[in-house]
């Protein structure tokens, strides 16, 4: 196997369990609508990720994902575990709000949501990672955009 293949597996243990959760729920539900409703509050969101690690599953994904990418500086991998949950919990809220609407549900199928996210998950985790030079203040940010 090789090391993207490895990584692929890695970000599709990530999204293939809740997807099969969500699947399996039934139409229509609240679960993944009420997480991101709860993720965007902070102090929710702390208490949620508190009680994450008491779950096996979680932590033992989390552990390999960073075997996998041991080369990962600290600040980056956080930023990108960030938008990991951003785009998995919002991809999978708006398929579940289209579900229980009727609306299009690209992809069409729960299963398909999942292989969806696994490839951007994969290619998040394995972007280059840019160094930045100087100090990441207010400053530079609007100099830089100007």
């Amino acid at each position: 196997m090789n090391v993207h293949a490895h990584r692929c597996d890695r970000a599709h243990e990530q999204t293939k369990p809740l997807a099969r959760h969500l699947a399996d729920l039934g139409t229509p539900s609240w679960y993944a609508r009420f997480t991101v409703q709860v993720m965007s509050d902070l102090s929710l969101r702390e208490l949620v990720s508190r009680e994450a690690l008491d779950c096996s599953s979680l932590v033992r994904a989390g552990e390999a994902l960073r075997a996998c990418l041991p080369d990962l500086p600290d600040e980056v991998r956080a930023e990108r575990q960030d938008m990991a949950r951003q785009l998995m919990l919002l991809t999978l809220a708006r398929r579940e709000r289209a579900l229980s609407e009727g609306t299009d549900t690209r992809p069409d199928s729960w299963n398909r949501t999942a292989v969806g996210l696994t490839d951007a998950l994969t290619g998040l985790w394995l972007a280059p990672v840019t160094e930045v030079p100087g100090p990441a203040g207010p400053e530079v940010a609007r100099s830089a955009h100007s």
